[in-house]
């Protein structure tokens, strides 16, 4: 039977977070101490951890079918790979950063000077569609401290929270994108393994559709549940079960994370009283 091959990064910020995921559709993973390549047993599939730089090229190879990898990565080896699923974690910016004495927030000020990055292509092609022309020093990891040291008069790296900018006296200026973790597919992929990567596809929506989703119960009295339904943002339509006190009902259903609190204040202004909120471990539509 085969197997589909997924390269997940060996060490980094994605490394715990791809393994959650795959946890959470349902596949688990018994990692040896070292181990570069694992068989799964209750999923066709193999397992190989990489150098998150080399997994692109693994890729456009053919090398592993499919990878859990930062669109970041991928925009800047510029390969043809093809994106099939946005995972949202390790959420993430490609930006430029100056020293924090340096007053000014315009992409002017890096006109002529030098710029320190471990993304060059991502940081050239940027600059050529701004107009601006800069020295680009290409420096594999510790990118922050060039600044420091005299090498650079700024930088371009990843940016999450800052903290690492801060620790180093930088400051974040200008963004050039904006990234997240993907899952990435070879464009050698056979019929066979497609068929694999539709079921995987499949848990792993139901994976982040319940993580963007809460349950909600409450109590409603019978005359205001017309409101109260016309409030909630429901698949299809709530659920609403009679309570033993006359009058009353129950009513059951999906709201977006995204709107919560704004859905609860409508569901209490509507008559809803009792509003117990609980998380989906999955959701499948």
């Amino acid at each position: 039977m085969s197997k589909i091959k997924i390269a997940i990064q060996k060490s980094g910020r994605l490394y715990e977070e791809s393994l959650q995921l795959l946890k959470d559709c349902g596949i688990f993973v018994n990692n040896g101490k070292d181990q570069l390549k694992v068989s799964v047993d209750n999923f066709p599939m193999e397992i190989m951890y990489l150098r998150n730089s080399d997994i692109p090229q693994y890729l456009e190879d053919g090398v592993v079918d499919i990878a859990i990898v930062g669109e970041n990565l991928l925009i800047e080896k510029g390969k043809d790979i093809r994106i099939i699923q946005q995972l949202g974690f390790s959420k993430c910016r490609v930006s430029l950063a100056v020293p924090k004495e340096v007053e000014t927030d315009e992409l002017s000020y890096f006109q002529g000077r030098k710029i320190a990055t471990s993304y060059p292509n991502t940081l050239k092609t940027f600059l050529e569609k701004k107009g601006i022309t800069s020295d680009i020093h290409i420096i594999s990891g510790s990118v922050e401290i060039a600044p420091n040291i005299g090498l650079a008069d700024g930088i371009c790296d990843i940016v999450s929270s800052g903290s690492t900018l801060f620790k180093n006296g930088l400051r974040e200026t200008v963004s050039l994108l904006k990234s997240e973790a993907v899952l990435a597919q070879t464009p050698q992929l056979s019929q066979d393994k497609e068929a694999i990567l539709e079921k995987l596809l499949f848990r792993i929506k139901a994976v982040l559709k319940a993580k963007k989703s809460k349950y909600i119960l409450m109590n409603v009295p019978n005359e205001k549940i017309g409101k109260v339904a016309g409030v909630l943002p429901v698949l299809k339509s709530p659920t609403v079960i009679p309570l033993a006190e006359e009058g009353w009902s129950s009513i059951h259903s999906v709201i977006d994370e995204e709107r919560f609190w704004d859905v609860i204040d409508e569901l209490k202004e509507n008559g809803a009283q009792d509003i117990l909120i609980i998380p989906i471990d999955k959701m499948v539509i």
